[in-house]
Formats: C-alpha cells, structure tokens, sequence
C-alpha cells in the first residue's frame, strides 16, 4: 500500500483523531491538527502543485525545519506522483544550489529560517525552479515566493487522480560520498512502505502508542521511526527543542510512549536527573515504555546508567543508511539489551553478509565489509550510475563500514572505510574541513579525524601542520573557522605533522591512534 493511501486510511479510521502535534516550549506554543486535517492539507498541497505545473515524476525541493506543516507537505508532493526532495537545513547556500540544480526541481518550498540562503542563489536556481513557495506564519514572504496559505487556500481536499505505482520514484535523499559532495539516494514507493512495516515490527507500536519526533523530518532516520506509529493511525509529538526540561514534560504531558533520542541527549537528560535539575516525581512517566538511540555508536556505560534510572524501559538501537531508507537493516532488539554496543543482527526481512577487499565472506570474527540485502535498498544514486555500480552488487549494498560477527552472530562495527565523522548523529566529512582550513595562509598541511566524545559520539579534531617561521594560536584557528557550519567547526585543534604515505595520502590511522589517548579528557 502506497503510503499516501495510508494517510488516507488513517483519515476514514481516525478522522478525528489527534495525528501530530507540535510543541516549541520556547515561545509556550502547542498546535495540533486531526488525521482528517492532515490528509486534508496533503491534498490541498497536491492540488495546488498540479495547478502550478507539477506532473508525475517532477522534482519539488523541501527546505523546512521541523513544524506541524512538514508532513502533509512531504505526503502532498507525494500525492502529485512527483519526487520529494527533502534537504537538510543545515546545508550551506552553496549546496543547497547544487542538490536543488543537480535534481532540475521545479519548485522550491522553503521556511523563514533560510530567506537569506535562498536569496544568495535565487538567480542561480531560478533557471529550473518556476515556483517558489514559502512557509512562514510569521514573517512576510519574499517578494518572488507564495506565502504557503495562499498558495493552497483555494484548492479543494479531495485526493488527486494521480496514477501512482508502488514501483514508482518517490522522494530524492541526499547523502555525501567520500569527498563529501552530496549525493542523490533515490528511493521509491516501495522503499517508504516496507519502512513502515518493519518499523512496526521491530518496535511493535499500536493506536494507542505516541512516538516523540526530535530529530529533523529531513533525515530518514526521524520519519522511518515515525512510520511505525503512522502505520497504526498512532499519534506522534514533534518537538522543537532538546533541552531535558522540554523533552520531560512533552513525554508526560503527551503522554509519549516511544522516544527515539540521540547520544547526546540522553546524555543531557541523564546529568540533568543526577544534577537534581529534573526531578523525575514531577513527571509522569509509567507510560514511557521505549527509549532507543541511533545514528551513532552507544556508549555501553550511558545504557548501563539509563537502566538504573528507567529500569522498566525497553532499549534498542538500530543501524542503517539513507541508501537503505534509513534504520533498521541491522537491529539488536529490545530482547538483546545484554548485547548493548553491537548494532545487532539482520533486521526484519534483512539479510547480511561480511567480505574481503574480493567480496568473499570472511570467517567469524574477522573484519570486513558490511554488505545489506533487502526491501530498503535504493533504486540508485540518482544520475549517478558510476556510483550506483560500485554500492549495489547482485542486489547487495556496500555500506563501507567494517564490522565483524561474534560468537553469537552479533554484529558489531569496528570502522568505516569512508573517514566520515559522526558528531551528535551529524556526518562531517573531513576533507570538506581540511579544504578550508587548506586556504589559510600560515597552515601547511592540515588533517581532520574523528576521536571519541563520551557525549557526542566522534569530535571533529584537527592537526595542523603550521609552515615554518610561522606562528598560530588555537584562538587563530577558531576565529578563522567561524564562518564554518557550528557542526562542522573542529572541536579540537593540534599542532603537529601532518604524516602521508609515499602516495601522497594522509596516513589517518597512524594520527588516530597516536592521539587516542588524549580522547579521554574529551568533556564535550
């Protein structure tokens, strides 16, 4: 079943029903809107595409941060038949231009929050896009944009006459190869209901349970997890904020049953109860039956402290890539919670395998490349067939991440071959770091590895190599990276060689292990 259809069942069945609701503790506000009001809007949204032009198969850019608004327009753009192309909001202008001019969208939705990027390449996007339109109750829309109200006020709510196959391209996600240029993962209707079903399976959500949304709509991470609610007319909470006061009393105010949470937070959330800024009495919490992590590896330590707070919590955690619609190939399961630290075993309806350099299996024990088969695997790289050839073998994906099998038949990764950084569930990728900091004229060589961070999982960390007769300070560099993402910034600095092979490569192992020791006294 086509997940539009699921959206319309979820209307006939729970019509009045409470579907999503939206929470931003920092202004006091709460809004909710009825499974009837959301597949309302996903067809007001449709109607109002096709009457600009949109036909099945066109590309539509979706640039929004969280908010009650997300959904149905991700389901109306879906509706049209055309191509939902989500991009995450913390994209510069210059590749929010490259991923919007790479797919040859046509129209452009987009939030107040990213007026002045749109603005800096409006003339350079413009040759494709012929709509814009923009989301933002609160601040005028730019004088080239459809304030979104406007835009499908006049559309009536019955659904489109759009023939849509499950086979059919639904929704553009872009991910970053090695060189950290974004690239399109192209994933169908198929791709987006089986992540329904095996997120239900795996995590067993019923119309009663409520599953709390902090992470962004735009990465499949947040909306597959969310897809085990939507499957069952279940409601969901989406949440802007992550200060620990806010996400406990969403929980017991919402009476939230399932929380998918970030390293991090649950971090926050933990040093926040043992600093006696929470007090758990204040909440009500006995409904709260599910609390699991992804995105990043799970200190065993923070689990350990998690059940000695919640001891009648489930756990999971869940691995996956954009490439396999998300999480869930590899999962260790609620009943596995003694396994904490390996990402699991084949997920529902998954299989997986670990190869040498040839593709041969490895025996147990031995590390090798993680290669997944299954319902989730994207049809392609878009306009990318190179790439595609490379990451999909007889229908098996390469993930590029090392892993290995225990005794059990656990899964547990040990590296990735790609050097990405994982930061609070954010990819860095290291070159695009060194790339700039390259530019600086007293830096001769440069270097950005990942080490460990208790809180956040990997911390970007630098080693600088300064050219002779040169002087430089750590303010020196901090300044100079400040026109940087704040995610992408380095959260350490050194000042050392910069060792490379006779090839010329940076030699990253020798430099993690040589300043392994010093991750220790990482606080952050």
């Amino acid at each position: 079943m086509l997940i539009t259809e699921i959206l319309a069942r979820n209307a006939r069945m729970y019509g009045n029903e409470t579907a999503l609701i939206e929470r931003i503790p920092a202004h006091n506000q709460r809004t909710e809107i009825t499974w009837t009001e959301f597949d309302d809007q996903a067809n007001q949204v449709a109607k109002a595409l096709m009457g600009a032009g949109i036909q099945k198969g066109d590309k539509v850019v979706h640039l929004m941060v969280n908010c009650i608004e997300w959904l149905p327009i991700y389901f109306g753009i879906l509706r049209t038949g055309a191509v939902a192309v989500p991009l995450n909001f913390r994209f510069d202008a210059e590749n929010i231009q490259y991923c919007t001019s790479n797919t040859k969208a046509k129209v452009f939705i987009f939030g107040p929050e990213f007026i002045d990027r749109v603005n800096s390449i409006k003339n350079l996007i413009d040759t494709t896009i012929e709509t814009f339109i923009f989301v933002g109750a609160q601040e005028p829309a730019p004088d080239y944009a459809i304030p979104y109200k406007q835009f499908i006020s006049s559309r009536n709510r019955k659904s489109p006459a759009v023939d849509i196959s499950i086979s059919d391209d639904a929704g553009l996600y872009f991910t970053s190869g090695t060189t950290g240029k974004p690239k399109a993962t192209l994933l169908t209707h198929r791709n987006l209901e089986f992540a329904c079903f095996l997120e239900n399976r795996h995590h067993n959500q019923t119309h009663n349970d409520n599953f709390l949304c902090i992470p962004p709509l735009y990465h499949t991470g947040a909306k597959m997890h969310w897809f085990g609610n939507f499957i069952v007319g279940a409601k969901a909470v989406i949440l802007k904020g992550v200060k620990p006061k806010w996400i406990m009393e969403t929980i017991s105010e919402e009476k939230v049953t399932l929380v998918w949470l970030l390293v991090p937070w649950a971090l926050d959330i933990l040093f926040a109860i043992e600093s006696r800024e929470i007090k758990l009495n204040d909440y009500q919490l006995d409904q709260w039956r599910l609390m699991h992590i992804g995105a990043q590896p799970v200190p065993m330590s923070l689990i350990k402290e998690w059940k000695k707070i919640f001891p009648n919590h489930e756990y999971d955690t869940n691995y996956g890539l954009t490439e396999c619609t998300g999480p869930g190939c590899v999962h260790l399961g609620v009943e596995n919670i003694h396994k904490v630290g390996a990402i699991g075993k084949p997920g529902f309806d998954w299989e997986c395998k670990i190869v040498d350099d040839n593709l041969n299996p490895v025996e147990q024990g031995t590390p090798g490349e993680l290669m997944i088969k299954g319902p989730g695997i994207m049809k392609e790289y878009y306009g990318n067939p190179e790439a595609t050839d490379e990451s999909i073998i007889d229908g098996w994906l390469r993930t590029g991440d090392i892993a290995k099998y225990d005794d059990d038949q656990f899964i547990w990764l040990v590296d990735r071959k790609k050097d990405v950084i994982i930061t609070g569930g954010e990819n860095i990728f290291p070159v695009e770091i060194e790339d700039f900091l390259q530019a600086h004229p007293k830096i001769q060589d440069v270097a950005v590895i990942g080490l460990p961070s208790i809180r956040l999982g990997e911390i970007a960390t630098a080693i600088i190599q300064i050219k002779p007769g040169s002087e430089m300070t750590i303010e020196d560099v901090n300044i100079f990276c400040k026109t940087l993402p704040r995610y992408k910034r380095p959260r350490k600095i050194i000042f050392d060689k910069v060792p490379r092979n006779p090839t010329g490569k940076i030699e990253k192992p020798k430099l993690r292990k040589q300043f392994a020791g010093i991750a220790e006294s990482f606080k952050i």
